[in-house]
């Protein structure tokens, strides 16, 4: 009952990419007295760990924000935002907000033109096409928990750094399909990968939300999946595509200038030693081989005057589904 009348609102006021994103399994789901507002999150150390922003009318985004936070017995944290967000809080006096990086973004009208402008990406298509690669839209009923796409789906869980992830990164989708697209890489009668597409309604487009390649996808799988996407987005109509977030990007406006020093000191950490469990850069540089003509900037913002360690270790929490350091030592045991 929930998730439905989660989906309605979605599918009327979603606008920050991640809309789509709070009917994952896993999220709670906060209602507004009015009935024209959801948030969903997930609790961790006291603190309610919200998906991106509040789904709901503009014009609402300031009052539903106190509606919320009225009704939370704690601390609150927006990960995921973006600028529609910021523009509607008084940050620097009842809230605070952390730049996490940025997601690029294209009109996908334009696809075509860009990748006709690079060469190396047409070579990667290429590459990928003349090993036999051959991507097709899959219709959701079809998709629905396909044995072919769970078992890819395992594969590739299986190589990762850390055990699964789950909040923003939840791996398991193919259950809760809805509105989202599909497409589907085989070789031969092979699946070898997957991606998954959810609506972003209100700005009529898409976040890339799943690019999942098995392990015997040959390279450019990744690309053709992406590729084969955007340009049915844009066959569709579709006026906006976002690939999500890259966490710590070189391509966020203002990166350096809008966390406090320490909290930058943290990020370069993570970025340097965090490698042998999640590549960051890695990430960051498959998103930027695809010239977005803009970079959106994505930030984390709590109810409080300063970030606090407890807050963000909740976030951390939020993704890893228990203590972050007990995945830390999960993934440290892979590793042997």
């Amino acid at each position: 009952m929930d998730v439905q009348l989660a989906l309605d609102l979605v599918l009327q006021y979603g606008w920050n990419a991640t809309a789509y994103q709070i009917l994952n399994p896993g999220m709670e789901h906060w209602f507004s007295p009015r009935g024209d507002a959801v948030v969903g999150f997930v609790r961790h150390y006291g603190v309610r760990v919200a998906a991106g922003a509040p789904v709901c009318p503009t014009g609402r985004l300031a009052d539903v924000v106190r509606e919320f936070e009225g009704d939370a017995p704690g601390r609150v944290c927006y990960f995921g935002a973006e600028e529609r967000l910021i523009e509607a809080l008084p940050c620097g006096r009842s809230h605070t907000a952390i730049v996490l990086g940025a997601q690029p973004a294209w009109n996908p009208a334009d696809w075509s033109d860009m990748i006709g402008g690079h060469a190396s990406l047409r070579a990667q298509l290429h590459r990928a096409r003349n090993k036999g690669v051959r991507v097709e839209r899959w219709d959701n009923a079809d998709a629905t928990a396909h044995p072919s796409l769970q078992r890819c789906l395992q594969q590739w869980l299986s190589t990762r750094g850390l055990p699964p992830l789950h909040f923003l990164v939840e791996p398991q989708t193919l259950t809760r399909l809805f509105d989202r697209m599909v497409f589907v890489a085989r070789r031969g009668e092979e699946v070898i990968g997957f991606l998954v597409a959810s609506p972003v309604p209100l700005r009529r487009g898409w976040l890339i939300e799943q690019n999942v390649r098995g392990p015997s996808a040959p390279n450019g799988t990744a690309e053709l999946l992406i590729d084969a996407a955007v340009r049915a987005m844009a066959d569709a109509g579709s006026a906006y595509v976002t690939l999500g977030l890259s966490p710590i990007s070189r391509h966020a406006p203002l990166r350096d200038e809008a966390n406090p020093p320490w909290l930058r000191t943290v990020l370069t950490a993570v970025r340097a030693w965090g490698r042998r469990f999640y590549n960051f850069e890695g990430l960051d540089d498959f998103k930027a081989k695809f010239h977005a003509p803009r970079w959106e900037t994505v930030y984390a913002v709590a109810n409080e005057s300063a970030m606090s360690v407890r807050t963000l270790f909740a976030t951390a929490a939020a993704f890893a589904g228990e203590n972050p350091l007990r995945t830390l030592l999960k993934g440290m045991r892979r590793h042997h």
